[in-house]
């Protein structure tokens, strides 16, 4: 079961005053709790030492080098807690980005947003508690710039199951995806298990199989040079 968002504690990072400010009075409204707001990555690794959050949300790039200091320091967290939910945001399309967050922890409760996507409230929102939740958000301009590759292993993929597992990378169920495809929900799970044996992966439960496809899809690129 989703926890409430009243019982989601955030550490937000951003060296932006005015977005800091911005999103921590949004978490405030829709009922999440502020533990701390900080402005670098080191700052970010005392609060969540200090308070302990459900959540992270932060920025990637970070003073002092404002390169990807703030996904380090997510990555670093979630090696030492794996539990620990972690949403970072970007001004840019960076994939490897995204495959590096991805691969941190199992794999859930993570999510990849474009700062773009917080314009849109109710879809912002609706991302972070499917993160608290333990699913996975990929932002749909990284999965559509993605698809375009038409990169291995995901070259053995049809383009419904390719769409499918878009669908799959922005942390849908199989109901949800059947009712944006207008297909049935048998239909999407037989794409699921095409998708799962074409990208060789091995059995386990289903969840994490939906992630390690997940992972596949955001690696596709990269590995193939």
């Amino acid at each position: 079961m989703r926890p409430e968002p009243a019982t989601v504690r955030i550490v937000l990072a951003e060296d932006g005053v005015l977005l800091r400010e911005g999103l921590a009075g949004l978490f405030d409204r829709f009922g999440f709790q502020v533990a701390a707001t900080v402005g670098d990555a080191e700052a970010l690794r005392d609060a969540v030492a200090e308070h302990r959050p459900d959540m992270v949300v932060t920025d990637i790039r970070m003073p002092p080098g404002f390169t990807d200091e703030g996904l380090r320091a997510a990555v670093e967290l979630r090696r030492v807690n794996p539990t620990l939910a972690v949403v970072v945001l970007s001004q840019y399309v960076q994939h490897a980005y995204a495959a590096d967050l991805l691969d941190s922890g199992d794999g859930r409760g993570v999510g990849y947003l474009l700062k773009d996507r917080v314009v849109d409230v109710e879809d912002f929102i609706d991302a972070l508690r499917r993160v608290a939740a333990g699913g996975t958000v990929v932002d749909p301009q990284v999965i559509s710039q993605l698809v375009r590759r038409r990169s291995n292993p995901l070259s053995a993929l049809s383009p419904r199951e390719r769409e499918v597992l878009s669908l799959i990378a922005e942390g849908h169920s199989n109901a949800a995806i059947a009712r944006r495809l207008f297909v049935s929900d048998p239909a999407v799970g037989k794409h699921v298990g095409n998708i799962l044996a074409k990208l060789n992966l091995p059995p386990t439960d289903d969840t994490n199989r939906r992630v390690m496809a997940v992972l596949a899809y955001l690696r596709g690129d990269g590995e193939s040079g």
